[in-house]
């Protein structure tokens, strides 16, 4: 029932993700959230997201921030981290995803999305065919719509947890 929202892996922390294993299985693009993703919501880039950029371009990866803020919030992170950038880019709406895919050069077979919210960037990303990767946020203290979200997201990723047990099981 919830799997149009089911992530198809499910992290601790973007920090902690392995990019080389994603490169050598063929990704070449990274698109990423902001807010709780990269950073508490709000903050601007630390020395920790400029580097992890850095090691992303060395990796031979080209990025691009998907934000639904507005530019300001987008373009001053955009800058420090040196990365190309959508803002307001409606997700879960597919023209966003298919519009940073254009400016990456990349396709939904090569692309990787990653995001810390279930009904914008996991289902935005999966109707689009991308693979995606929902990392848990960085900060616990949100806008009070976000809070809201989380709380319908609590049954889907309780079911999500589940059908992953059932699959260890097997």
């Amino acid at each position: 029932m919830f799997q149009a929202f089911y992530p198809d892996q499910w992290i601790d922390s973007v920090y902690t993700f392995d990019f080389e294993t994603a490169r050598a299985q063929g990704y070449r693009a990274v698109l990423f959230d902001v807010d709780n993703t990269l950073v508490p919501h709000g903050a601007p880039a630390t020395e920790e997201a400029i580097r992890l950029f850095e090691r992303l371009r060395q990796l031979g990866f080209v990025t691009c921030l998907m934000s639904n803020n507005k530019e300001p919030r987008v373009k001053s992170f955009a800058e420090k981290v040196d990365s190309p950038y959508l803002y307001k880019a409606g997700k879960p709406m597919k023209k966003g995803y298919l519009k940073a895919m254009e400016i990456t050069g990349t396709t939904p077979a090569d692309t990787l999305f990653i995001g810390d919210q279930l009904f914008t960037d996991v289902w935005g990303a999966k109707r689009c065919g991308v693979r995606c990767v929902l990392t848990k946020p960085i900060d616990p203290k949100e806008e009070i719509q976000i809070v809201f979200k989380r709380r319908l997201e609590k049954p889907v990723l309780r079911e999500y947890s589940r059908s992953m047990q059932n699959r260890a099981d097997v």
